[in-house]
């Protein structure tokens, strides 16, 4: 049979465009590698933004000048029995004190109506509305008796009791801070206590009372009491803390209140002695030392550890997906595949176009 022969570039003699294929699926393959750079990237971003910390720590509450003050009063402080009060007395713009003695104040000073009793009232009237606006606040039951809280700030419904034991755990954090925001009164039943566990302290315990407190015969209460009217110690109750009303009185019973050796609080002894120290100077020869100092190379050894997917869970190599390839590496890892990817499809077309005794298959018809 005769053949017939066409031009090399004839429509006729062109063999399916296996090339052009090749080029195609050579796209698609790019277009997912590509894609697969690209979730990487998104991934790494989304997991950088998931890291941050949700929530943090609740700060103390700033008493100011307030904090020096184990009573402050607005109208009248009255005693009754043997109180012992180890930290200032304040009362402003009231003038009435009485009860000391037979009540006892051990350190401190006291001031009626003068410009540091008022100062004291100013820094009251901060730290209480301060107190009272932290958010988010926990909603707790009317009695906290029998519970044990973790800090935060937590907020009565109405009023709020104590009736026999609340724990206060600071997580063993010395700085763990504890609110507490009643809308209407405070009152301790007899005998209930605040117990302070695992690293709390008096020092960061709040109580912001909207009305007035009232502390049980022989109960035993730790944290400041910031009340917008009035405090009452029924007989043998004992504070370790504070007793601040902003505008009502303070009234004792045999009571013993203290102020908390914390770290922003200083009292003042009423005894003040001063003493002059003779001054003696020394002249001390100096000495200067040069040292050398010689550099150390020490042998580096590097450790291969395996590239953990996004999405794996957690191995032994120390990471889950939120330690696994940046998004630079995943974006390389890409444009290495695709060019991989598109030799081997040369590769593959040349050798399908080559025929077994190495003429090419594009000067060959029929055959």
């Amino acid at each position: 049979m005769k053949k017939t022969f066409l031009p090399k570039h004839s429509l006729a003699n062109a063999r399916p465009p296996r090339i052009l294929s090749s080029i195609g699926r050579l796209r698609r393959r790019g277009s997912s590698l590509f894609g697969v750079g690209a979730a990487g990237l998104v991934a790494a971003m989304l997991l950088g933004l998931s890291a941050a910390p949700a929530n943090a720590a609740t700060v103390t509450v700033n008493l100011g000048s307030a904090s020096t003050y184990a009573i402050l009063a607005g109208s009248t402080i009255t005693n009754t029995g043997s109180s012992v009060v180890s930290g200032d007395i304040g009362l402003a713009p009231g003038t009435s004190i009485t009860g000391f003695p037979p009540g006892v104040q051990s350190t401190g000073t006291t001031n009626v109506n003068n410009a540091l009793a008022l100062a004291a009232q100013g820094a009251l009237t901060t730290a209480y509305l301060d107190t009272q606006s932290r958010t988010p606040a926990t909603t707790t039951l009317s009695d906290l008796g029998g519970s044990t809280l973790v800090p935060g700030v937590y907020q009565a419904p109405s009023s709020l009791g104590i009736t026999g034991t609340l724990t206060l755990n600071g997580g063993g954090d010395s700085n763990a801070v504890f609110i507490f925001q009643v809308p209407s009164a405070l009152t301790t039943a007899p005998g209930s206590s605040v117990v302070l566990e695992n690293g709390a302290s008096a020092c960061n315990v709040f109580w912001q009372v909207t009305s007035s407190a009232t502390l049980g015969s022989t109960s035993s209460f730790a944290g400041t009491i910031e009340a917008q009217t009035s405090v009452t110690l029924d007989t043998g109750a004992a504070v370790s803390g504070r007793v601040l009303a902003r505008t009502g009185a303070v009234t004792l019973d045999s009571n013993r209140i203290t102020v908390p050796a914390c770290s922003n609080v200083t009292t003042t002894s009423t005894t003040t002695s001063t003493s002059t120290v003779p001054v003696t100077t020394t002249t001390v020869p100096v000495t200067t030392t040069t040292v050398v100092s010689t550099p150390t190379t020490q042998p580096t050894s590097r450790t291969t550890v395996p590239v953990i997917p996004l999405g794996a869970p957690k191995t032994g190599f120390g990471g889950t997906a939120t330690s696994g390839p940046t998004p630079r590496d995943l974006l390389g890892f890409g444009g290495a595949a695709l060019m991989i990817a598109a030799g081997v499809m040369a590769i593959s077309a040349r050798r399908r176009r080559v025929t077994a005794d190495g003429s090419s298959s594009e000067d060959n018809i029929g055959s």
